[in-house]
């Protein structure tokens, strides 16, 4: 018989294979069973599942995700077997598919108990990342990885670590997992045990964890504590940036404990000395400091005199002559400054201070250079409804009032006269350095016209020239003193046929009785026909009487020969 006689065909071979499977096998595929490796060609494994049959498995299916394979001959492994091809009498092996048959009892047996599962976070997908979770690959949400959220993952990719299933569908072979979750639980114990321990007063390290405008979040181990910005530092903290940075470890006291809402509030300054403690003996009022400004506000400046001390400086307070200017314009932040302290509050934490106190007052200097009655001359700096207001020495202003701009003119006709940037003279009448007043005159360059004329007494006799003649009376000047008065239509003559002002001219001379002087208001009151009585009056004591039988029209007759003689 010839060799090639002798040879199976490929019919043969298969017949001859499926005599050596036994018939109560005929479930083998589908199955997860156990195999040898007997040989590791390039990246493959090939593993003898027995019953003549081997199959090839790729290396990588061996490797956990992130690490090598480590498998080497004689080794026994499990392996899912898809088919058995008799023909060629090889075996489609899966290791995954084993390792994911045998995971997926387990945690089905984890899900249903609540219990952790352990896993390697390996690759990324849209929304998430997926997780080996011993075989079995597992979805795990982006917002599923952390408590807070992280921008880097990639320090958490390749470890193992414990999750926690969320949900399972192994017909359809999907697995939610969270690492959220496993941190959330730890944090609740770690947070119930720590806060078991902690009382207020307590000081403890912590570490900073995050960093807001308001203060900052530091970890006392498992549980966070909230720093706020004013409780940093005894001294002004613009923002916790300045004094803190994330991962930096600090001491803080527990200040407060809420135990409903699980909420602590910690302190840094509480730790050091008060130095509000003895203010008011360390900064007595009127004293002067040197401090540095550290903040600028619309009302103020804020002084600090020491660390953790610090003053308000009022705008009001800051500048002698600068009025309604915004304080940055005076001083400026970290500029060095010298105040006076005001007003010492150690209930309320505030100091009042001043920086105009420490210079020279304008007006205290004004005054003493300048005294009353002193003619100072000064630039016409504003022009008001009721008066000039001039620049003087030492960047203050003088007032002068209507009233005081002109004798004998109203002050809004006189005010006419001037314009801004008018260069004038004026007197000095008074200083009032409490309210910061300095009250000027210009009519008090001149003598008073009415000082010729306030000495004149009532029933005193005056000569006038007539100045204006109207209706109801005229306008006399009373002798050369430029001093003016008005004698009314009633007053012009005894006899009530004569008080006519047309009887008057302009220029004429009169004689008049001056019946009343009124210094406030500045007028004298004249009467003619108050003197014509008092002559009349006075003739009739002197020449007779109606009693003698002597007539008026006789004594007044006699009078006027008597006075012509006399001239």
């Amino acid at each position: 018989m010839s060799e090639a006689a002798k040879m199976p065909s490929v019919s043969d071979f298969e017949a001859l294979l499926n005599e050596t499977l036994p018939t109560e096998d005929e479930g083998f595929e589908g199955r997860v069973v156990k195999g040898t490796v007997v040989s590791v060609e390039n990246d493959f494994a090939i593993v003898d599942i027995g019953l003549k049959a081997e199959g090839r498995v790729p290396l990588k299916e061996f490797a956990p995700a992130g690490k090598a394979a480590e498998i080497s001959v004689g080794d026994t492994v499990e392996v899912y077997v898809d088919r058995v091809e008799n023909a060629l009498g090889e075996a489609i092996l899966s290791r995954d598919k084993a390792r994911r048959e045998e995971a997926w009892t387990e945690l089905e047996k984890a899900f249903e108990g609540d219990a952790r599962v352990d896993g390697v976070i390996f690759g990324r997908v849209k929304g998430g990342f997926t997780v080996d979770l011993n075989g079995a690959v597992a979805f795990l949400p982006g917002s599923q990885v952390d408590i807070r959220p992280i921008r880097d993952v990639t320090p958490l990719m390749n470890i193992e670590q414990p999750f926690q299933i969320l949900k399972m569908d192994r017909r359809r072979g999907n697995i939610v997992v969270s690492r959220r979750a496993v941190l959330e639980e730890d944090r609740a114990e770690q947070r119930a045990e720590l806060m078991g321990k902690l009382e207020e007063g307590d000081a403890v390290d912590g570490v900073v964890k995050n960093i807001t405008d308001y203060g900052a979040f530091v970890d006392l181990g498992g549980i966070d504590g909230l720093l706020h910005v004013t409780d940093i530092s005894w001294r002004r903290v613009n923002h916790p940036s300045e004094v803190l940075s994330i991962g930096e470890t600090v001491k803080v006291q527990v200040v407060r404990i809420n135990p409903e809402t699980q909420r602590i509030s910690l302190g840094m300054k509480q730790l050091a000395a008060d130095p509000w403690e003895g203010i008011e003996a360390k900064y007595p009022v009127q004293a002067k400091f040197t401090g540095t400004v550290t903040n600028i506000t619309d009302y103020g400046a804020f002084v600090e005199l020491e660390s953790g001390v610090e003053g308000l400086v009022h705008v009001s307070e800051m500048s002698w002559v600068k009025k309604n200017v915004h304080p940055g314009k005076i001083v400026s932040t970290s500029q060095e400054v010298e105040v006076m302290v005001l007003e010492v509050d150690p209930a309320k934490r505030r100091i009042s201070l001043g920086l105009k106190q420490c210079g020279e007052n304008p007006w205290e200097a004004f005054e003493g250079k300048y005294p009353q009655g002193t003619e100072i001359e000064g630039e016409v700096k504003n022009i008001t409804e009721f008066g000039l207001f001039i620049g003087l020495d030492g960047d203050v202003d003088g007032m002068v009032h209507l009233s005081d701009l002109d004798w004998e003119r109203s002050g809004e006709e006189a005010i006419q006269d001037y314009k801004k940037g008018d260069t004038v003279k004026a007197v000095v009448l008074d200083v009032d350095t409490r309210k910061e007043r300095i009250s000027l005159g210009i009519k008090q360059l001149g003598g008073d016209p009415f000082a010729n004329v306030s000495s004149k007494k009532k029933g005193e006799q005056v000569t006038c020239v007539v100045k204006a003649v109207n209706d109801n009376g005229i306008e006399v000047e009373v002798g050369d003193t430029g001093v003016t008065a008005f004698i009314r239509r009633s007053d012009l003559a005894r006899d009530r046929g004569d008080q006519r002002p047309e009887r008057f001219a302009e220029g004429d001379k009169v004689d008049a009785m001056v019946t009343g002087v009124d210094k406030g208001s500045r007028k004298m009151n004249l009467s003619i026909k108050a003197l014509e009585v008092a002559e009349e009056k006075a003739a009739v004591e002197q020449y007779g009487s109606a009693d003698s039988g002597a007539s008026l029209g006789d004594i007044l007759g006699a009078a006027l020969e008597k006075a012509k003689e006399d001239k």
